[in-house]
């Protein structure tokens, strides 16, 4: 897991997190990554951000063992890139060209522990569920046409 800064055209910041399965975030060459993006809640503000504006910091968390990795670099993302279709679930994928890599202090690191992976993730072969928020009445009238959860009969579970 890591957290993903991008700023807009005007500068204006936005921080998500990225999740996956072990190896979603892959190295491609000794200075470009790449990792997927998979559903969220459709507003594509840290990729949008990322089209106009490709500076991108990478704060990489190892929790379980205190250790923290910085990364910034130029990002991109491309509906076509071939590395989508080695990722299940992947509507896009970003690669990133560091430009800056580097440890960072990690002594205000709590510690904590895998208790389980988060079952949204997707997995070859096996559809996650939709959300359970994705069903409310401010998120239904600007899902994209396709979305899981325009599905009655989707299995829809508590994300907590």
């Amino acid at each position: 897991m890591f957290f993903l800064a991008t700023a807009d055209a005007e500068g204006r910041p936005q921080c998500s997190y990225k999740g996956g399965e072990p190896g979603f975030v892959r190295v491609l060459d000794e200075r470009t990554i790449a990792f997927p993006s998979y559903d969220g809640n459709g507003m594509y503000l840290s990729l949008g951000n990322a089209v106009v504006n490709p500076h991108a910091g990478l704060l990489f968390i190892r929790f379980d063992e205190r250790r923290r990795l910085r990364l910034n670099g130029e990002a991109s993302v491309e509906a076509d890139d071939p590395l989508v279709a080695e990722y299940p679930g992947a509507q896009l994928v970003v690669r990133v060209r560091a430009t800056q890599v580097f440890p960072n202090c990690p002594r205000y690191i709590h510690e904590y522990r895998l208790v389980e992976r988060s079952r949204f993730v997707p997995k070859p072969g096996a559809e996650p569920p939709v959300p359970r928020w994705k069903r409310n009445d401010w998120a239904c009238d600007v899902l994209p046409e396709g979305d899981p959860a325009n599905d009655p009969d989707a299995e829809v579970v508590h994300q907590g």
